[in-house]
């Protein structure tokens, strides 16, 4: 019994192989796990340089609030997000382990 008798034209695949051919930057491409340390090494630089504002501004030193505050505020919402991704990872890991083959 078919459910679906639709079967794709080797051309939608084609298409498609151009397409990665064109987002790559480089002669390499970059990997899942590289891109994830990447942008965690961005969150980590976002909080880094929050609480570096946040020290020169209780030193005393000449840092307006403003700018402190929205540091601040990247970095909540910076570590936000990469906690939210990492649900959502572990939660299509899990996904994954309980589908049946």
């Amino acid at each position: 019994m078919k459910i679906n008798e639709f079967v794709p034209s080797g051309k939608i695949f084609d298409s498609m192989s151009v397409d990665t051919k064109k987002n790559n930057i480089g002669s390499e491409s970059e990997n899942f796990a590289d891109m994830l340390k990447n942008n965690l090494d961005k969150v980590n630089e976002k909080q880094l340089s929050s609480e570096e504002l946040s020290q020169k501004f209780l030193r005393g030193e000449d840092v307006d609030i403003h700018e402190v505050m929205i540091a601040s505020e990247e970095a909540r919402i910076s570590l936000q997000m990469a906690v939210q991704i990492r649900n959502k990872l572990v939660e299509a890991y899990q996904e994954l382990n309980r589908m049946q083959l």
